[in-house]
């Protein structure tokens, strides 16, 4: 079979095993419809159209998806029912998708009141959990974790922890190199990061199987939904098991060298130590299967996202040099200012506001994340349509970030956009908002600052293939793993 119809056969296995999972839940979305037939005959539900039985509008979704241009899928449904919501269906979910700021405000601000977050099916399977939380426990823990990652004693000290790291992965698998495949290197450091700052763990054999394990479990995440042996999925959720095990034997650990005063509260750098004695401070907070579960879902989201726009970034870098040349001259100038063998610090960061500048931009241009769900916990009325208890609910990125109402001229690489206070609310959301907005956004930006400081003061950089793009499959990638020609700066 030629490889399109065999890829095109398994999205359409994929989207009706999907469909098939869900389709007691369409029932129960219909009966809660019913309930609230009254309303419905006072205002329309909102317009689109919900393609194929069974499958959706999935196909299309994942077709535009592979070819980079995502966005199209909003924007041709946008121009078609209404440009602030329509109605489509993905993963065998009815979905609103909200495509305005009004729309991501409504989302972000109304957790737990109007809706609760929601997740595909195999990310409950991957991550599935002994003790079952509701949307609210979830969001309180979510806010312990970000009030300790953004503790600025913490990322003040994380920095010379990043650099270091970033010098030493540079000198081992970049310096003397002609070229280099750029995805694969940055997942290397993000993780090798992630494992350090957040475990304490710096022994690469250690490292090196963590990784393989949660290699297969970022694969599961929009496999087949079909759990049985030698499946994607089943490695995934055996994968996630194995690693929550070791997770959990690290943290026992620690929390015994904690109580025997072996690590003191000052030399605590990691994330588990300072969540463990954020507990002992009150006497409540997080157990070792809670904490857990959470350093695992944080991994996600520093490994895969971090990793990703450290790739577009060199992607954009090399495709616009007089980009490149403001950028490495805002670095070179922080680098003078330093001794010989004088690490970053935190004031260096805040420093480099251009750089910054340009990873907003970038983030604009290709967010990691294009969205996520919620589900309506009661139906409720937006822009004059219903929004039935029960269906799912979908922010987009691109809907704001490339609408020219909100981004002039949105296709044009332009980092002036994020000087001042010039943002519409609600429009620039990479990292989400509310309640969900990620906690570890702050940390993302140290590592990605720290890494491009350290690259653009050794190297330019060309890409092998000029042409190459990023699609997403699901996840954002780039077609070939971007591998570039280095060029070491010269003293």
């Amino acid at each position: 079979m030629e490889p399109f119809f065999l890829s095109l056969f398994l999205i359409l296995i994929f989207l009706i095993s999907l469909s098939l999972f869900s389709f007691s839940s369409i029932f129960k979305s219909k009966s809660s419809t019913e309930q609230n037939s009254t309303d419905e005959k006072l205002h329309e539900l909102p317009p689109g159209r919900t393609g194929w039985p069974f499958i959706g509008e999935g196909i299309e979704y994942l077709s535009l998806a592979k070819k980079g241009c995502i966005e199209n899928f909003i924007s041709t449904r946008k121009n078609k029912h209404n440009p602030m919501l329509f109605k489509t269906s993905l993963l065998g979910e009815t979905v609103a998708v909200l495509c305005s700021a009004e729309g991501n405000k409504l989302l972000f601000s109304s957790e737990n009141k109007l809706v609760k977050s929601w997740r595909p099916r195999n990310f409950g399977k991957i991550f599935d959990n002994s003790d079952k939380t509701s949307t609210i426990e979830e969001t309180m823990r979510m806010r312990s974790l970000s009030i300790v990652i953004k503790e600025s004693n913490s990322l003040q000290k994380y920095v010379e922890i990043i650099d270091q790291v970033a010098k030493d992965h540079l000198e081992k698998y970049w310096e003397g190199k002609e070229e280099v495949k750029v995805y694969f290197l940055a997942r290397k450091f993000t993780f090798t990061l992630a494992c350090k700052l957040m475990l304490n763990i710096e022994d690469p054999e250690v490292v090196e199987e963590l990784q393989k394990l949660f290699d297969h479990i970022a694969k599961g995440f929009f496999s087949l939904p079909i759990n049985i042996p030698g499946t994607t999925l089943n490695r995934a959720i055996r994968a996630s098991r194995e690693i929550r095990k070791k997770f959990l034997g690290m943290i026992k650990q620690r929390k015994i060298e904690i109580m025997e005063k072996t690590v003191l509260d000052y030399e605590a750098n990691d994330i588990v130590s300072k969540l463990l004695l954020e507990k002992s401070k009150d006497g409540e907070g997080l157990n070792e299967s809670e904490i857990a579960n959470m350093i695992l879902g944080l991994l996600v989201a520093a490994h895969d996202n971090t990793s990703v726009t450290v790739v577009s970034t060199v992607k954009y870098l090399a495709e616009l040099p007089e980009t490149y040349d403001k950028f490495h001259g805002e670095q070179k100038e922080i680098a003078n200012s330093k001794g010989p063998e004088e690490l970053l610090n935190f004031r260096d960061i805040n420093e480099m506001k251009y750089s910054w500048n340009v990873i907003c931009e970038v983030l604009r241009l290709q967010p990691p994340v294009i969205g996520t769900f919620r589900e309506a916990i009661t139906g409720f009325n937006y822009d004059g349509f219903l929004i039935p208890k029960g269906w799912k609910l979908h922010w987009f990125a691109y809907a704001t970030h490339k609408n020219p109402k909100y981004f002039p001229e949105p296709e044009k690489f332009d980092p002036s956009r994020f000087e001042g206070n010039r943002l519409v609310p609600f429009t620039y959301v990479p990292f989400g908002e509310g309640p969900h907005k990620c906690p570890g956004r702050a940390f993302a930006r140290l590592q990605i600052l720290v890494f491009m400081h350290n690259l653009v003061n050794k190297f330019r950089w060309e890409k092998v293939f000029p042409d190459e793009q990023l699609i997403r499959d699901p996840l954002l990638v780039p077609t070939k793993g971007l591998p570039i020609r280095l060029y070491p700066q010269k003293p």
